[in-house]
């Protein structure tokens, strides 16, 4: 009878736990340490060969007149310098 009860407890003890979890996914409620931060936005620029929009600090480029492209590929930067 006694390990009956004591098993009841734990069960009662982990059903409370998970609706207490439950809950505060639900609300939010995790508190100013779990909550995320926004990234900042990045403004995205057109590779001038193939369309494709790149960030322009990782991505390849060329200053030609003044201006400066950025590539998505060693390939469109090359097709960009060909006549």
């Amino acid at each position: 009878m006694m390990v009956r009860a004591v098993l009841l407890a734990i069960l009662l003890l982990l059903v409370v736990r998970a609706i207490n979890l439950l809950l505060r996914g639900i609300t939010g409620g995790g508190g100013p340490s779990r909550r995320r931060v926004p990234a900042q936005p990045v403004k995205l620029v057109r590779d001038p060969v193939c369309g494709t929009h790149v960030p322009p600090r990782p991505s390849l480029s060329l200053a030609s007149g003044g201006t400066t492209h950025y590539f998505c590929s060693e390939e469109c930067r090359a097709k960009f310098g060909k006549p």
